[in-house]
Order: C-alpha cells, then sequence, then structure tokens
C-alpha cells in the first residue's frame, strides 16, 4: 500500500524546488494524502478491512496535525495546498 519509490520520487520532484526535500511540510502532507487515497480505493474493495480503516484513521489525524502547523506558520502556503489537493478545514 505504501507509494513506491518512483512515484515518491516523481512527487517529491512536481511539488518542490529540491529533489531531496522530504521532510518540509508540505510535501509531508501531499505524500499523506496520496497514501490516503490509495486506502480509500483499497475500501471500495475490502468494506470489511476495520484493521487498515485504523491506520487511515491514523494517517488523516498526522495529516490534520501538519495542516494545522502549516497555517499556523505559513497561511498562504496553507491555502494553496488545500486548493491543490482539494481539501477542505
Amino acid at each position: 500500500m505504501l507509494i513506491n519509490l518512483i512515484n515518491k520520487k516523481q512527487i517529491i520532484k512536481d511539488y518542490s524546488d529540491n529533489k531531496y526535500d522530504t521532510g518540509s511540510t508540505r510535501i509531508q502532507i501531499i505524500l499523506l494524502s496520496y497514501r490516503i487515497m490509495k486506502l480509500q480505493k483499497h475500501f471500495i474493495l475490502n468494506k470489511k478491512d476495520k484493521h487498515s480503516k485504523r491506520g487511515l484513521l491514523k494517517l488523516i489525524s498526522k495529516r490534520r496535525k501538519l495542516l494545522n502547523y502549516l497555517k499556523i506558520k505559513n497561511y498562504l502556503k496553507y491555502n494553496v495546498i488545500l486548493k491543490e489537493l482539494q481539501l477542505r478545514h
């Protein structure tokens, strides 16, 4: 279920200036969002998978915390990332 290395590198290349930038808040939020989308597709086929649902809730919680941090530190980047990922807060 994890994002494979090639996709991860491509995502970082698309959304960052530095190809080694994996720790910035923005990139972490984007990578978490892709993992969340993959899990949501998984639940369409596997409706009774309760253990993975707990993992999904943990990922959503982590993304929410990162979004709150970004909102406090840089409100403009926060608004941009919400529009890019089509999230609501």
